[in-house]
């Protein structure tokens, strides 16, 4: 008998992805192209410390401080000075990659916010924990207002100071 072309396997389909996985998440364009964009703008290279840092981020999950960050990093394969940390962060910043998180004055507290859904706050004051909440309210409240406005939202930020009741009434920003 000839040998002629075998018939292609049965195609298999992927299994879809759960919702626990993707939940929050909207893939607009890849963090490293934002940012590659953004260093490029301001006649900056996109090195292998600042992919590094980007990195790093990107595996925080919720509120990071800068500090937690340079542990991090320190425990890396590349040797990144604080000041390209600090740089960087704010490049992050600046290219709408991360938001700084409005907490207390003793230390800035940032979150990745590209390609996730908005994330509002509750902060405790008393103990310092953040406490994550979901008011889909809110995200509709955002895109009527910027509709009558005329304007795209590109996100938003909701943030609830608080204290436990009984708690003194004293704690401040």
């Amino acid at each position: 008998m000839p040998a002629g072309p075998r018939p292609a396997p049965p195609a298999r389909s992927q299994p879809p992805i759960p919702d626990d996985l993707t939940d929050g998440l909207e893939i607009i364009e890849p963090l490293c192209a934002v940012f590659r964009r953004k260093l490029k703008a301001e006649g900056l290279k996109y090195t292998p410390e600042r992919a590094q840092i980007l990195d790093s981020v990107i595996r925080f999950d919720g509120v990071f401080e800068v500090e937690k960050l340079i542990e991090l990093l320190r425990k890396g394969p590349l040797r990144v000075s604080k000041a390209t940390i600090y740089r960087t962060v704010r490049l992050l910043q600046e290219a709408g990659i991360i938001q700084r998180v409005l907490f207390d004055q003793e230390q800035s507290h940032y979150q990745l916010v590209y390609g996730r859904k908005p994330s509002d706050l509750v902060v405790r004051m008393d103990t310092r924990e953040i406490i994550p909440i979901d008011v889909p309210e809110l995200v509709a409240l955002r895109d009527k207002l910027c509709g009558q406005l005329g304007l795209d939202p590109m996100g938003h930020r909701f943030q609830i100071f608080a204290v436990g009741h009984g708690a003194a009434k004293s704690a401040t920003l």
